[in-house]
């Protein structure tokens, strides 16, 4: 059996105790940091199949523990953030976290948020070796199998996250999704976040995808309903 590694990086030590004995009892190997410098050290050379992040740190806050790691993994990343702090949770999204929770937080969410998220780690590296399934938009070419995204020939750096949204509107071309529809269909039952998750999400791909993001040509905006996938 293949126990998953799980890196948690908050410095409120009787927190993250409580976490690490919730998580071993479902089967998960914990290592833990309490600043963000350590916690980066170890995200790194670690290599955990996921991070719980605090975003108040010493150190190093969580913010740039993020952006470091998003520079060389795609590792998913769980902001763990104050309620109140509505601008975290919007931040940590946009610097590539796959999802966050607000404290205080039940264990059962927690873990059920845990668990969704390397479920679809483990599906993509399932599909590694899983027959292509390109399909080409434009200048945009997507594997629907193997979770790559080609511009022009040349790989395009994308989130789970990000793939997933990606791969679930060009799939339904033309087909208008409202905010809540797409946080129930790509963020799953899990996910208890509001619409402006899916927004910030969009604005990320948009930067990534298209020539000119403030003028989008794939991913565009039905004003008052959502979002649909235009091929060019």
């Amino acid at each position: 059996m293949n126990i998953k590694k799980i890196l948690i990086i908050e410095d409120e030590k009787s927190i993250a105790d409580i976490i690490k004995f919730n998580l071993v009892k479902e089967g998960f190997e914990i290592d833990m940091a309490y600043d963000g410098k350590t916690g980066l050290d170890k995200a790194l050379s670690l290599k955990p199949d996921l991070i719980l992040l605090d975003v108040m740190l010493p150190e190093m806050d969580g913010f740039q523990v993020c952006k470091r790691v998003r520079e060389i993994s795609t590792v998913p990343i769980l902001i763990l953030t104050a309620k109140e702090e509505e601008v975290d949770k919007v931040l940590g999204l946009e610097l590539g976290a796959d999802d966050y929770i607000t404290k205080p937080f039940s264990m059962r969410e927690l873990v059920a948020r845990i668990k969704a998220n390397i479920r679809r780690t483990d599906l993509i590296a399932s599909l590694q070796d899983a027959p292509a399934d390109v399909q080409e938009f434009g200048n945009l070419a997507i594997d629907m199998n193997r979770y790559e995204v080609r511009k022009e020939g040349v790989p395009l750096e994308l989130t789970l996250r990000e793939f997933e949204l990606l791969k679930y509107l060009a799939g339904r071309e033309n087909h208008v999704f409202s905010r809540e529809q797409l946080l129930e269909e790509v963020w799953g039952y899990e996910y208890y976040g509001d619409i402006r998750t899916v927004d910030v999400t969009v604005r990320r791909l948009r930067e990534k995808l298209e020539d000119n993001s403030s003028d989008p040509k794939y991913i565009m905006t039905k004003r008052g309903i959502g979002y649909y996938f235009r091929r060019p």
